[in-house]
């Protein structure tokens, strides 16, 4: 099936080629994807409407789907397929879900990318799911553009359970710059947020991941949660970095450019494995508690839509059930599964 998937997309048709970027059309066999029986994930099914973000965040795990297509690392921002939508087909998809099982949208992607603009296709899926009732739906994004969709995701929650979840790693926006390039500036992402927490709408905001001696310094993290909570954010959360290939060589690189200073610090912290070691994540997660308790953030989200960003699913394998590598293990078949849906 892997084969078949790189197939479809060399031969997927050429939208649009941009400067830095092309637009390719992937035709999708499906939209809907079901984790894997037994999966780590704290959700049922995913939804990714594009696959690669041309938002570039230099820490981004995501890379890898791209492998997938015979494409490396670095042609995760560069080369977007834009998945073909049938309404028909999705509707159909959708008499698959039972009640209480959640859909997370944007585990490999962001759905509000600038591509959404112009292709449309996270509006044409969320106008199917307003239909719905029943279904339990998180959304995850960088993207102030999700404003757009207030009216409609408000429509969503009339008759569904609906978060949208915020991704925020910095306040400094020229911090923001240099590790997210594409995305927008962190005060047009909260003002997002406050458009849809006024509309009704549940909200969280993720500062991950935390990059220690960049983004963790003395009452930042504080000042993002005050920032958040202001906004109407409900929740909030922040994990560590969790650094693999080929991500690893891209944020290495990154570092090497704009934190040289820092470089040989993140080679020993990350020179056994993909996660810092026990203590820092220990100590964030104090820290996170204590923030949250200040603040009266509910923890309600932590334990599952946390998971819906960046870094959560990796941050519990230490306490999971045959904590260790193997988990880890079973943590990236469950990725792979849930995030690249590289195996239809």
């Amino acid at each position: 099936m892997g084969a078949a998937l790189a197939e479809r997309a060399k031969q997927a048709e050429l939208l649009l080629g941009k400067a830095r970027t092309e637009y390719r059309l992937l035709p999708a066999g499906r939209m809907l994807n079901r984790c894997a029986a037994g999966s780590l994930m704290p959700f049922q099914w995913t939804i990714n409407p594009y696959r690669g973000c041309e938002l570039g965040c230099c820490y981004c795990y995501a890379r890898y789907t791209h492998e997938y297509l015979e494409l490396d690392g670095g042609a995760f921002e560069r080369i977007i397929f834009v998945k073909q939508f049938s309404r028909n087909l999705f509707e159909r998809e959708l008499r698959a879900v039972r009640a209480g099982e959640w859909i997370a949208i944007g585990t490999a992607t962001d759905p509000y990318q600038p591509a959404e603009r112009r292709y449309g296709v996270t509006r044409a899926l969320l106008e199917v799911l307003a239909r719905q009732a029943g279904l339990r739906v998180a959304l995850t994004t960088k993207s102030d553009l999700a404003a757009r969709d207030a009216g409609l995701l408000g429509r969503l929650a009339e008759r569904n359970d609906v978060r949208v979840n915020f991704t925020v790693t910095t306040l400094d926006a020229g911090l923001a710059r240099r590790l997210e390039p594409g995305a927008p500036r962190p005060e047009l992402r909260l003002r997002a947020l406050r458009r849809l927490a006024e509309a009704g709408i549940e909200t969280a905001v993720f500062a991950s991941p935390v990059l220690p001696g960049i983004n963790d310094g003395a009452g930042e993290l504080e000042a993002l949660a005050r920032a958040a909570r202001e906004a109407g954010a409900k929740h909030f959360g922040a994990q560590m970095l969790f650094l693999r290939d080929p991500a690893r060589s891209v944020f290495l690189a990154a570092l090497e450019r704009d934190f040289p200073h820092l470089a040989a610090r993140y080679r020993r912290l990350y020179a056994h494995g993909s996660r810092v070691d026990a203590r820092m994540r220990e100590a964030l997660e104090l820290r996170v508690a204590r923030i949250r308790q200040d603040l009266d953030l509910s923890r309600r989200a932590s334990a599952c839509a946390a998971a819906w960003g960046q870094l959560g699913l990796f941050e519990n394998a230490a306490t999971a059930p045959g904590g260790g590598a193997g988990v880890l293990i079973r943590l990236r078949e469950a990725v792979e599964e849930a995030a690249a849906e590289a195996r239809g």
